[in-house]
């Protein structure tokens, strides 16, 4: 049983439903009211007789003149109603003055015509026409807000120069209203008729009427034919009307005053003034002012047959040809042809090619269902199999940004961005692709070769550890894609390229200052010393080298691809597959003994270093053309003190020649054979930033003095008797003034 609160909103409902039905029927005039006044029929909106008509304006009288019935609004009779056009013929009276050879003349007859709304004077099929020789008259309207005023000339000096059927100034003269006249009135300027010569022709006239129905004839100048054609002196002029003066936009959502009310009609807005007219759609008839007035046009039943030969169809608002049984072709153009007798071979012929066609389909439909099914069935085990369930789960928990990305949306990503600009990067690893995954949020999209079985059990508890990583000098890990074989990485984008293009590749770095190499080594040690202390768990980056340094604006440094070691196998053979091409910066101890450790990136970072020191690259050839690793080619020359012919001097003076030694004995310490001998990464990234604060307080006579030197802080592992150099870090003592 329904409460009264549930019952009440469809009672509300019913109940307005009833109301708009109401004010329709109250629109709509009964079966009382006259529809016709003698031969001029009267459809709705217009009406005669209280409450017969739409509006006030659309309300008309029915009159007997002369024994004769006829309809007028106001005393204005009314010719005949267009609902289609939205057009009413009215009678207009011809106005007209006399003069006679004594130069006495009569008063003329001036009319004046002001419709009230919803008529106004057409624009298209009135003109105004003066007839008359040496005649000047005016048309005049004065509205509310505007005024009008125009005129027209007529002239002629003897009969002959008068033509049958012409209406272009020599005994008649015709121009164009504007649109939106409702008021008109007449006025003849007899200052200018007094001017002429009336040998002949002494009535003019001037009136608004409608222009095809006019034929101008030399008889209306010398006689009085005119007065006597036109109804003794009433013309044709065709009013526009409309319904309110809203546009359909409007009004259609006004369902009370909307006069639109049949099924199957349309609004059209008022070419001429403010307001709406109504009318069937395509293929209905009929008066779209009144409930179910549009009714549907039977083509088919028309005295001429739309389908030719062939057979008509009615159909609502419409209709469809079709040719007779046996014959084929074009019903609508009558090209109905009849059909040729099939011997029965053809008939076997065709009859095996259709079931062999329809089998070949239905076998290619079975297969795509198939092949999409199992698609779909793969995509769920991958997605199972990356731990995509429990790295959801997880990320529901803690409430995580990170992003689980399908295929598709990641195709869709790449095929927005260029096929020029697409590929950011390509390598043994897979290759990086830019893709904009919406509003031009692009992103850098990472697709390796391959991963071990191992590592598909851990994916998504190591994509849980890594989306959690948060640090300024570290590109952002956004999400990934799991319902894949290989998993996809999604991660933000950095526009500037990388250290390796930077030193290597681009000539427009005059301005790369140790002071700009400082701080991208700086940046970058912050960055791998965070994944190795503040991380939790701790990761090994496992891939340190320059390419995979970007570079954001004001050369600001981004780690990327950290938690290869993380993501890729561990075997060595395998391993030794990702990381092939980049040789020169693996750790001697990983490749002896196959281990991956903290200080194995602590090794590559220091080879990092030496490039942003000297401008090689990791493995580079010398003056002979021979393959040299920088590593090895640099630590002889700085143990034999020959550090200088391996530098690269532009943007260093000689004041950073001493910061210069110390970041290559950092360098140097980093790359020593034992791990165990190597500096931590938060150590490596103190000693920068310490060197950073040196170089932005320059060496001077007065603060010289306040410049400490300390012993380099080592790992737990290293001894005093360490064969490695020792590194100097630099720390100001700043006094502030009070």
């Amino acid at each position: 049983m329904l409460s009264a609160a549930a019952s009440s909103t469809p009672m509300s409902l019913l109940l307005l439903r009833m109301l708009l039905l109401l004010a329709v029927a109250s629109a709509v005039p009964d079966g009382r009211c006259l529809t016709k006044c003698g031969d001029v029929e009267i459809p709705y909106p217009f009406g005669i007789g209280h409450n017969c008509s739409l509006a006030e304006g659309f309300s008309l009288i029915c009159n007997t003149v002369g024994g004769l019935k006829k309809p007028f609004y106001g005393n204005v009779e009314v010719l005949n109603i267009s609902l289609t056009m939205g057009q009413v013929r009215m009678l207009n009276h011809i106005s007209s003055a006399c003069y006679y050879p004594n130069h006495s003349f009569v008063s003329p007859s001036e009319w004046t015509l002001n419709m009230a709304p919803p008529y106004r004077f057409s624009d298209l099929r009135n003109k105004f026409t003066v007839i008359g020789c040496h005649t000047l008259a005016y048309i005049v309207s004065r509205q509310d807000n505007s005024s009008y005023q125009s005129g027209c000339v007529s002239m002629c000096q003897n009969k002959k120069s008068l033509t049958d059927g012409s209406c272009s100034g020599v005994g008649c003269c015709q121009t164009s209203i504007p649109k939106n006249l409702t008021y008109y009135s007449v006025t003849f300027d007899n200052a200018f008729r007094n001017q002429g010569n009336w040998g002949f022709g002494n009535c003019s006239y001037a009136v608004l009427l409608e222009a095809e129905s006019f034929q101008f004839h030399t008889s209306y100048i010398t006689t009085n034919q005119l007065m006597k054609i036109y109804s003794d002196g009433w013309a044709p002029v065709v009013m526009d009307w409309a319904i309110g003066h809203e546009k359909c936009e409007v009004a259609s959502h006004n369902l009370s005053s909307y006069a639109c009310i049949s099924n199957n009609s349309e609004c059209i807005d008022s070419s001429n003034g403010p307001g709406y007219l109504c009318n069937c759609s395509t293929g209905y008839q009929g008066n779209p002012y009144v409930s179910n007035g549009c009714q549907d046009i039977d083509e088919c039943n028309q005295q001429s047959n739309p389908c030719s030969d062939g057979i008509c169809q009615n159909l609502p608002g419409n209709y469809s040809c079709h040719c007779p049984d046996g014959t084929h072709g074009d019903a609508y153009n009558g090209t109905c042809i009849p059909n040729q007798k099939l011997s029965l071979a053809v008939k076997a012929v065709i009859g095996t090619s259709i079931s062999l066609t329809f089998l070949l389909v239905f076998g290619m439909c079975i297969c795509m269902i198939y092949q999409r099914r199992k698609l779909i069935q793969s995509r769920k085990r991958y997605f199972s199999e990356h731990g995509g369930m429990e790295l959801r789960e997880e990320m529901r928990k803690l409430g995580l940004a990170f992003r689980i990305f399908s295929n598709k949306e990641l195709e869709r990503a790449i095929n927005r961005v260029d096929k020029i600009s697409r590929i950011l990067g390509e390598g043994g690893y897979g290759i990086v692709y830019k893709g904009d995954i919406g509003d031009n949020q692009f992103v850098a999209i990472k697709k390796p070769k391959l991963i071990s079985e191992r590592k598909k059990k851990e994916f998504g508890k190591e994509m849980l550890i890594l989306s959690q990583v948060n640090h300024k000098n570290i590109v952002k890990l956004l999400g990934c894609c799991l319902d894949v074989e290989v998993p996809m990485l999604v991660y933000e984008f950095v526009p500037n390229g990388n250290l390796f293009e930077l030193i290597h590749s681009r000539i427009d770095i005059d301005n790369f200052t140790l002071a700009v190499r400082l701080n991208i080594a700086c940046d970058s040690a912050d960055a791998l010393a965070y994944l190795h202390s503040s991380a939790s768990p701790p990761i090994i980056h496992g891939d340190v080298k320059s390419a995979n340094i970007l570079l954001h604006e004001n050369f600001t440094a981004k780690i990327s691809d950290f938690g290869f070691s993380r993501l890729n196998p561990k075997d060595k053979e395998q391993f030794a597959t990702f990381v092939q091409g980049t040789h020169g910066y693996l750790d001697p101890e990983f490749v002896r003994t196959g281990k991956f450790t903290e200080k194995s990136d602590v090794y590559s970072f220091g080879v990092v270093l030496l490039e942003l020191l000297t401008r090689k690259k990791a493995i580079y050839f010398d003056e002979n053309g021979e393959e040299t690793y920088l590593a090895s080619s640099f630590i002889l020359p700085k143990k034999e003190d020959r550090l200088e012919e391996h530098l690269d001097n532009q943007g260093t003076s000689e004041e950073d020649e001493q910061l210069i030694e110390r970041i290559g004995e950092l360098a140097v310490q980093c790359l020593s054979a034992r791990g165990e001998e190597r500096p931590t990464m938060k150590d490596v990234a103190d000693q920068l930033n310490n060197m950073r604060k040196f170089k932005q307080h320059s060496w001077t006579s007065s603060n010289a003095e306040d410049i400490q030197i300390f012993h380099p802080v080592t790992s737990d592992a290293q001894t005093s008797t360490s064969n490695t150099s020792c590194i100097s870090e630099v720390s100001l003592r700043i006094e502030c003034a009070r």
